[in-house]
């Protein structure tokens, strides 16, 4: 495979693959569907296997017209309310010009520079250092900042973590992001309405039909238990499966967009070591107490993770340093220049002993493409 040149060539590129991991992500819920459909079946009259899967297909073929709607359904009414269920949660507000002048006006800057409107800007009263990016339209789209990293960042600073949210709106991450999220949420829900009414099932029919299967013919026993029983467990495992696959593809989708945003960012701001400060204060400091993990996945920064590094939503911060120094031309500050006030609360140091001190290679590739030159 050819190597990817270009930004822009790269943008076109991730868009292209998150287009087939949200296609897969609306897979699974057919497949879900089927797993579904199985059970049933299994849970109904006596079969053998094979007939149990014939039966769940045809099931399947019937329901997919309401699955298809009842998705359809769901992603319209995230579209229009999902912005007032996030100021919800999340308590953001709307400000004027007039509130946040120094915000406008970095705001209103950058969007000049990148010919697109201005979204509208929000301010969370948290303590975080955090900010993102919400909407699904030119009418929706808003930029909110944490009242910790409005108060922590310099104006440079703060002007590429508006940058960086400004790309995730222009690539319409942030709606790739928000359908994802609502998709991944579909699965998960009847994933778990599946399990609890099959933990119901368990101690009602299924142990008084496996009774009756026993003091039946063998050729019943054959024919019905047994197939029952591998339909069951091909089931429960096709749930499993399609929940761990949404869960891994919801986060795919955020993390491979981390680092197009950060160039996005530095594009805009011709300014990389603005972002790696900010990047460095804002490490550590990212979580945002009681908003759910969706939103978090908006974030500049989510400090969630999960096992083995599959289920976290961002790339670290370490490696988005070390693409910005390696591919962007940016600088770690030193220890006396990052952090004068080590003591503080405002204090970073930046990382020690990471890859981000690394010196560039002209030869490695990266997440922006290989290094010109």
């Amino acid at each position: 495979m050819n190597p990817v040149f270009g930004l822009y060539t790269h943008i076109r590129a991730n868009r292209i693959r998150s287009a087939f991991m949200l296609a897969g992500l609306v897979a699974l819920v057919y497949v879900l569907t089927f797993a579904a459909a199985l059970l049933g079946e299994a849970l109904g009259p006596d079969a053998g296997l094979a007939e149990l899967v014939r039966r769940a297909g045809r099931d399947l073929r019937a329901a997919a017209p309401w699955v298809t709607a009842g998705v359809a359904l769901w992603t319209w009414a995230a579209y229009l309310f999902h912005q007032r269920l996030i100021d919800a949660v999340s308590g953001a507000r709307g400000v004027t010009r007039a509130e946040e002048p120094r915000l406008y006006t970095l705001l209103e800057t950058l969007c000049i520079a990148r010919g697109m409107p201005v979204p509208r800007l929000e301010i969370l009263e948290s303590e975080a250092l955090n900010a993102y990016a919400t909407g699904m339209n030119e009418r929706q789209y808003a930029i909110t900042v944490t009242t910790a990293l409005r108060a922590a960042l310099t104006d440079a600073e703060m002007e590429a973590v508006l940058g960086h949210e400004l790309t995730h709106i222009r690539n319409e991450d942030v709606r790739m992001m928000v359908i994802a999220v609502v998709i991944a949420g579909v699965v998960s829900f009847f994933a778990e309405l599946i399990f609890r009414v099959l933990s119901n099932f368990s101690s009602g029919p299924v142990s008084s039909r496996s009774s009756s299967s026993s003091s039946s013919s063998s050729d019943s026993r054959d024919k019905g238990s047994g197939g029952a029983f591998a339909a069951i467990l091909i089931g429960v495992a096709l749930i499993a499966v399609a929940w761990l696959l949404s869960q891994a593809i919801r986060f795919g989708l955020s993390r491979s967009r981390e680092f197009l945003a950060d160039a996005g960012a530095v594009e805009l701001t011709k300014n990389p070591d603005a972002m790696i400060s900010a990047l460095m204060k804002i490490s550590g400091r990212g979580e945002i107490e009681g908003v759910p993990s969706g939103l978090m996945e908006m974030c500049v920064d989510n400090p969630r993770s999960g096992f083995a590094d599959l289920f976290a939503t961002h790339p670290p911060i370490e490696e988005r340093i070390e693409a910005l120094v390696r591919y962007a031309g940016g600088h770690v500050p030193p220890p006396a220049l990052a952090a004068p006030e080590a003591a503080g609360a405002s204090g970073f140091l930046p990382p020690t002993g990471g890859s981000a001190l690394a010196a560039p290679s002209a030869e490695a590739p990266g997440p922006w493409g290989p290094r010109p030159g």
